[in-house]
């Protein structure tokens, strides 16, 4: 099968237009349960430039996104102590897909249902371009670290830790 060239607009790339970010679309053969591993191999970039959109919550329930390297995964502990919360754990996959509109697999930080608060791991905002989702299974869009500070104002913590 040929691979699509083009992906129909999604409300994440509906969102990036609208908010004038320039993006180059990345369409792939999605593996379920593959992540950013997949989608790194598929597009020939380093998995630590494929930048992953984790739906999380704190004790109260309240939904927030973290954004973090493909090859790192988030340390909870030093999340809840970053933004001065008991405690920080993922939302289930039903959950996360009711705050924001996205299949799991296939969640953008970009025209979320809900509005949430924004997290991103510093070291993401060095890369010179990352690859993120572009709010659909196998899409990822490419686009300069600075536009994501601009059109989501995330406030930057330090919670990465080896995968």
């Amino acid at each position: 099968m040929a691979k699509k060239e083009h992906v129909s607009e999604t409300p994440a790339t509906q969102f990036l237009r609208k908010h004038q970010v320039a993006f180059t679309e990345h369409p792939y053969e999605y593996e379920e349960h593959g992540g950013t591993a997949v989608s790194s191999r598929e597009l020939g970039v380093p998995e630590h430039d494929v930048i992953k959109t984790l739906v999380m919550q704190d004790e109260a329930a309240r939904p927030l996104i973290v954004l973090m390297h493909g090859d790192c995964k988030v340390s909870t502990k030093n999340l809840a102590r970053a933004i001065g919360c008991k405690s920080v754990e993922p939302c289930k996959p039903e959950v996360a897909n009711r705050h924001t509109g996205f299949l799991v697999g296939g969640t953008s930080p970009f025209g979320t249902r809900k509005q949430m608060p924004v997290y991103v791991e510093k070291t993401i905002l060095e890369l010179p371009r990352i690859y993120i989702n572009g709010g659909r299974r196998g899409f990822l869009v490419s686009i300069e670290p600075s536009e994501l500070v601009r059109v989501l104002a995330p406030r930057q913590v330090e919670v990465a830790l080896p995968q």
